[in-house]
């Protein structure tokens, strides 16, 4: 599974409107090294990527020095003194910080809940504007330095990927629709508390912003996502505007991002962030354990909705605290408030387990394959559409098979593709989805399940803006 930080529609966006050559081209480049990216997991592996290692209790920071190579060369691990190389070094330490918040507040060692070394690599690739978990390890790039700085720089990006890896360990949580939006939610949940238990405060005095510092300093940013106040994040004309929603009222049906799990998060997000609130103190003392102990009881399934999730954190709230039922009332009345749970229902109704919670899907095969282009009345265009990734932006393409130069190598491309079997993956976070439109054809294709000339074709396209 990868978990790319930056959403595709954002990186789309850069790709398109960035103000100069280099920021956009680092866009274009970023979303072709994504295309080159595989999932390396289709359920959570047996074990971590990197193995013990002598004298290594936690983790490993390697550097693919602007290569694509992983996981690199270690650099860093327990006991090595500081590099000198601040994306080493800020690596290392957030998720030192991060490892150290779910082993004293948690009672989890580790992404995979057995102490398993955590594999860690910065500087990949070239002015690459991402960062993700790819099933086994945590990659980070250095950024194009015109719109996004170093990935290392703000430690919640570290903490949202490492949680990536702990959904993938525990409930598993399918990146498609609602429960990939929940998917990308926890992972900002989870940051949120890391960051504030850094900074040591109180949900009230937190700012409850992800990835703040990410963006250069002439970006109209302040952060990537707000969890308080979603969709008020960053408003620029080369990012475009936050596209997050914060209300089940505004929820948006989309084909892109997976199903919208970069705009949809901002749901579940603001209810988090309501219930501690209204729940006081630090997040990670309660609001936090109710969210921790969602995801680890087992009464999820993989296909959680947002209604199901959020009976099934009611359920936890009474189940933690039994004798301050409180903690439930608030929790629920947060979930209410983004419209998710109805306020007319009685709270008993979430005091026994399993109440309502999501099934897992009867079948697992996956869609039939697509459709072959004609080969009479071509049309003359082709269109791509890009969308996911960690910021959760949509780029899309279009090229002319009579005009481009690159016209002829694109129509053959077409015809090799409607002949070829296209394996059909889960979505998996933070990675891009595909969208091909040929006249009548249309094919929908996740990153992880690009064939060779699928790659190429969609880099050619993209590339046209």
């Amino acid at each position: 599974m990868s978990c790319t930080f930056v959403p595709p529609y954002l990186l789309q966006r850069i790709a398109l409107r960035a103000g100069t050559r280099h920021a956009s081209a680092s866009g274009r480049e970023t979303l072709q090294v994504d295309d080159r990216l595989r999932a390396r997991r289709e359920s959570p592996p047996g074990h971590m990527a990197a193995p013990p290692l002598p004298g290594t209790k936690t983790r490993v920071v390697h550097s693919a020095n602007n290569t694509e190579s992983l996981p690199g060369e270690a650099v860093r691990s327990d006991g090595d003194p500081p590099v000198g190389d601040l994306a080493v070094d800020e690596a290392f330490d957030s998720s030192g910080q991060v490892w150290d918040m779910f082993d004293s507040q948690f009672g989890r060692r580790s992404i995979d809940g057995r102490g398993g070394t955590v594999s860690i690599t910065v500087h990949y690739g070239r002015d690459y504007d991402n960062a993700f978990w790819d099933g086994t390890q945590l990659v980070f790039g250095d950024g194009d330095r015109q719109i996004f700085d170093r990935f290392t720089k703000p430690m919640d990006v570290m903490a949202h990927e490492f949680t990536h890896g702990v959904t993938q360990f525990t409930v598993g949580l399918a990146y498609q629709d609602q429960p990939g939006a929940l998917n990308e939610s926890i992972s900002d949940v989870f940051a949120s508390m890391a960051k504030q238990r850094v900074l040591g405060q109180t949900a009230a005095q937190a700012d409850w912003l992800i990835a703040a510092g990410l963006f250069m300093p002439g970006i109209n940013a302040k952060a990537l996502r707000s969890m308080r106040e979603p969709g008020t994040a960053y408003d620029d004309p080369q990012i475009g505007r936050d596209l997050q929603v914060g209300s089940m009222a505004d929820y948006v049906d989309t084909d892109t991002d997976s199903g919208g799990v970069h705009i949809n998060s901002g749901i579940p997000n603001r209810a988090f962030a309501l219930a501690a609130l209204d729940v006081g103190g630090y997040t990670w003392e309660k609001a936090g354990q109710v969210w921790y102990n969602t995801l680890v009881n087992g009464q999820l399934s993989a296909r959680a909705t947002f209604e199901s999730f959020a009976q099934a954190t009611v359920t936890s709230a009474h189940r933690l605290f039994m004798n301050d039922t409180s903690v439930a009332e608030q929790v629920r009345a947060a979930w209410v408030e983004v419209g998710v749970l109805d306020a007319d229902v009685d709270l008993a109704a979430y005091q026994t387990t399993g109440h309502g919670l999501a099934q897992p899907s009867e079948s697992s095969e996956p869609p039939a394959g697509p459709a072959r282009p004609g080969s009479t009345d071509q049309p003359a265009t082709v269109a791509v559409c890009r969308s996911g990734g960690f910021a959760g932006t949509t780029k899309v393409g279009q090229l002319d098979l009579n005009s481009d130069p690159e016209g002829p190598e694109v129509r053959n491309l077409l015809m090799r593709v409607g002949t070829e079997h296209i394996t059909s993956t889960r979505p998996t976070p933070d990675r891009f989805v595909y969208t091909v439109e040929y006249g009548d054809w249309r094919l929908t294709v996740l990153e992880q399940d690009l064939t060779p000339e699928l790659r190429r074709l969609v880099q050619v396209v993209l590339n046209r803006g």
